[in-house]
């Protein structure tokens, strides 16, 4: 006779996570009776959205090196983000580890992998460690990771392996909304109405409002996506695609845009939007002084 399975322990937290509650997530958290296994994956969802929130020294100096894999896995990328200088060691110790026939096949290791190398933009090296699949966040971060390829049909085989698995699903939601931006067209009010249910079934989020303004201005409402992204601004001043969308919807409304830039650079300094207008200045300032 088949084990019944019982009810999810872990699907709040979860979903909480997946549409970026993450303080909502580290609430919630407080699970009694969990498996060992549960309780290390409570625990990486856990430090992963204090990672989300900018706490990256208490996951440094939470997780020791006595730590399941995971966790040492999730301390590695609050390493990364926690510092430029740290980058060049935790590649360096992500590659010895991922060689490990003894744990290099772990899946959160994995996520963590493709999401530093998606991170340099090293999509090739990325998919290396995730294309595999295995777990849902793998499927949704192979997603990401082609459609920053500009490979929406290798993100529409990604999908349809989600939807097979689970149609319902946050991350196959979240996913379907993703690729049906990157396609546009009459896609965006899908994608819209995808944000639009997440608003309705979950805590309204940074992600989910920036989701919504994103099909707002790709269908030409701005008005609407400056008030939805100023609802953003409310919930975390500091979200940098929060302050990227509004830096490129107040362009469009020829509204002034230099006060979200400022904020952008001053605390996401390596945001794409940043160096894309730091290189266009630099290369402003270089004709006019060959014009002088």
């Amino acid at each position: 006779m088949a084990a019944v399975v019982g009810p999810d322990p872990l699907f709040g937290l979860r979903n909480n996570f997946y549409v970026g509650a993450y303080q909502g997530a580290i609430n919630s958290s407080e699970i009694p009776n969990l498996s060992p296994d549960d309780a290390v994956e409570r625990d990486c969802l856990v430090y992963r959205s204090y990672i989300a929130l900018g706490s990256y020294q208490l996951v440094i100096s939470e997780i020791d090196s006595s730590a399941a894999t995971p966790l040492q896995a999730v301390k590695l990328l609050a390493l990364y983000l926690s510092s430029p200088n740290n980058k060049e060691t935790v590649i360096s110790s992500l590659h010895e580890w991922l060689a490990d026939p003894a744990v290099g096949s772990n899946p959160i290791l994995r996520l963590i992998a493709g999401t530093i190398f998606m991170h340099e933009q090293d999509y090739n090296e990325a998919l290396k460690h995730t294309n595999a699949g295995g777990t849902m966040e793998l499927h949704a971060l192979n997603v990401q990771i082609f459609l920053k390829m500009h490979r929406s049909d290798y993100a529409e085989k990604q999908l349809r392996v989600m939807q097979a698995v689970d149609e319902d699903h946050a991350l196959t939601q979240l996913a379907n909304a993703w690729l049906n931006l990157a396609v546009g067209g009459s896609k965006i009010q899908e994608a819209y109405l995808i944000f639009q249910d997440f608003s309705e079934r979950y805590q309204m989020t940074s992600l989910v409002l920036n989701g919504k303004a994103v099909c707002c201005m790709h269908k030409g409402e701005f008005d609407e996506a400056e008030t939805l992204l100023l609802e953003a601004l409310n919930r975390d001043a500091k979200d940098p695609e929060t302050l990227a969308n509004l830096v490129v919807c107040s362009l469009h409304l020829g509204k002034p845009s230099s006060r979200y830039l400022s904020q952008l650079k001053l605390s996401h300094p390596e945001h794409t939007l940043v160096v894309r207008a730091s290189a266009a200045e630099e290369a402003f300032d270089r004709a006019v002084q060959t014009v002088g």
